[in-house]
């Protein structure tokens, strides 16, 4: 130990490693070195023990897109930092036009000027917004937003399929799809899985069979059933279709 000390005290910093892991690019290697820059001057050169890793690690913690971060040195004279980001899962576009994200485990994030993660965003009738750096869910429908985001995300079928949700004025979510453009409403987050359930039904069934275009609103609100709208412009007009093609046979 008495070795280890002294060769702290006289190992001079030759680098510094940044170690950020993940796909969302929220924060970056240079913003962490220009950081550290900033807090502690240039460090490369100077000896391992006069550089502040706990003030770095404090001050890098700050960051909102920053879940954890460790510093520390190693007796080669590197000094790491090892960073474990945030990651956004839903986007929130409330009422009044301002955004801020959500993370995995609900925390609200600000939006990043240098990065804009592909992930369901949600608009409409939201009041909610973010206040400052990491700000906790207030209200029982954003967090009925990030349930719903979550459980798309975590399933590849509705992943592929479900491209935004929607607040409507009544307050209910509405599920935008990728294919089709039927007002899918879900409501709340309560029972996703049934709710889910019956809407993989609804394609599996009723749009294989009668196709896209015939119902305009699915309804996954109540209990036990699927309450669908037909779109009477497009049946009308398919009835115009086969009246013509039904005169000009005679």
């Amino acid at each position: 130990m008495s070795f280890i000390s002294v060769k702290s005290s006289e190992q001079a910093c030759n680098d510094l490693e940044i170690i950020i892991p993940g796909t969302q690019a929220f924060v970056s290697n240079e913003d962490v070195k220009a950081l550290v820059k900033e807090l502690e001057g240039d460090i490369i050169g100077r000896t391992l023990q006069s550089i502040e890793i706990h003030r770095i690690e404090h001050d890098i913690r700050q960051i909102p897109f920053v879940e954890e971060v460790k510093v520390f040195c190693d007796m080669d004279g590197k000094v790491r930092v090892k960073i474990h980001p945030r990651e956004a899962v839903l986007r929130v576009i409330n009422g009044m036009g301002s955004d801020f994200y959500i993370d995995r485990k609900g925390f609200k994030m600000p939006i990043s000027f240098n990065y804009a993660p592909h992930i369901i965003v949600a608009s409409g009738y939201i009041a909610e917004r973010y206040n400052d750096k990491l700000d906790t869910m207030q209200t029982t429908l954003i967090r009925d937003l990030y349930k719903t985001a979550d459980f798309i995300n975590r399933d590849s079928l509705w992943e592929a399929q479900i491209e935004q949700l929607y607040v409507n004025n009544e307050q209910d979510i509405e599920l935008v799809p990728r294919i089709g453009n039927q007002r899918i409403v879900l409501g709340n987050a309560d029972s996703l899985e049934i709710k889910f359930t019956k809407l993989k039904l609804f394609y599996d069934r009723i749009v294989r069979q009668a196709g896209w275009q015939y119902y305009k609103t699915v309804n996954l609100k109540y209990a036990n059933q699927i309450v669908c709208e037909r779109n009477d412009d497009i049946i009308q007009e398919e009835i115009k279709k086969i009246n013509t093609n039904s005169i000009n046979t005679h």
